[in-house]
């Protein structure tokens, strides 16, 4: 069991990520005293998107090289189309995944995030949700997809949009309190 002040998390994202989904929980996880990096296929800085056009830029804390998944309590994926969709087509993204799944450790998607746990293949018999233009998605890879702003599953929680990001914080708090899940294969 880890207290979410001694936790040490990590937000994978690359450009394109909805800007909430990235700076909220980032912030939220901090503030409870969490150690907090963003890791990303490119060093420097990404750059978020923010309604209906480029957003913010957030600075890469670690390349996705440079980051160990023994090092990290959890992960945390932040969705909008852009981002998810780039990782997932990142063979070295979706490894990073798919280790802190085998670990059992927490991981946490949101709104369009969840395609990139189909790409790891840890939706097959899962409760999960998604924002829901992804839904048919989630279904056909096997997901048991369900309309609640938060779902946990073996410690795979996933959420639907940045309007549920405060029950999505609370949970990947509760959920890393919790330790460490030994999960079934999906």
């Amino acid at each position: 069991m880890t207290k979410i002040n001694d936790a040490k998390i990590a937000i994978l994202s690359t450009h394109g990520f909805e800007q909430s989904e990235l700076e909220v929980p980032l912030k939220k996880l901090r503030d409870a005293g969490a150690e907090v990096h963003v890791i990303s296929p490119e060093d420097g800085q990404i750059k978020g998107w923010d309604g209906d056009d480029w957003g913010n830029t957030v600075p890469v804390d670690k390349t996705l090289d440079q980051a160990l998944v023994a090092d990290y309590t959890a992960l945390v994926l932040p969705g909008g189309q852009i981002n998810p969709d780039l990782l997932r087509a990142n063979k070295d993204a979706v490894k990073f995944i798919r280790e802190f799944l085998e670990t059992g450790k927490i991981v946490a998607a949101v709104c369009h995030a969840p395609w990139l746990l189909i790409e790891a293949e840890a939706a097959d018999g899962r409760q999960m949700t998604s924002y829901h233009s992804i839904k048919i998605d989630m279904i056909n890879a096997g997901a048991k997809w369900v309309d609640e702003p938060v779902v946990a599953d073996e410690g795979i929680i996933t959420s639907r949009n940045p309007d549920d990001l405060d029950a999505f914080v609370a949970k990947i708090i509760e959920e890393v309190e919790e330790g460490r899940h030994y999960r079934s294969a999906a």
